[in-house]
């Protein structure tokens, strides 16, 4: 599925190829500090950028970096470094229509605040790390 999408400002404008409709919201730590919540996304084949002068990346590991507008501070993408994949987050596509939730990880570092509902697996760190 081919999809677009925009930053918050506008200042960043995209046309992913390969969008799966499927999307998985990251529990861990460092998803939720950086995103303020638990970072949902979903996995593109391919990623074209307009105005990618106003992409920050922070490079959070060894296998990953961080994408945000500088502008307006919104958090575009995971980028897995191995497999040179961008996992974009949901809330910045136009149409979000066709998303829903499929899986949750780092499940066991989840705060008590809150719960997603719905019949989808939920796996571990453990089982995180083991499966992708």
């Amino acid at each position: 599925m081919a999809m677009t999408g925009k930053c918050l400002c506008g200042a960043v404008k995209f046309s992913a190829e390969g969008v799966t409709t499927n999307f998985s919201a990251c529990h861990c730590g460092m998803c939720r500090r950086w995103s303020g919540a638990p970072f949902m996304a979903v996995r593109t084949k391919s990623v074209t950028f307009e105005g990618e002068e106003h992409i920050g990346r922070y490079v959070s590991s060894d296998w990953a970096e961080r994408g945000f507008c500088k502008t307006c501070g919104t958090t575009l993408f995971y980028y897995l470094k191995p497999i040179s994949k961008h996992m974009m987050s949901v809330g910045v596509f136009d149409d979000q229509t066709p998303f829903k939730m499929a899986l949750e990880i780092f499940h066991d570092q989840k705060p008590e605040g809150y719960a997603f509902a719905g019949d989808h697996p939920r796996w571990t760190e453990a089982e995180t790390i083991q499966n992708m």
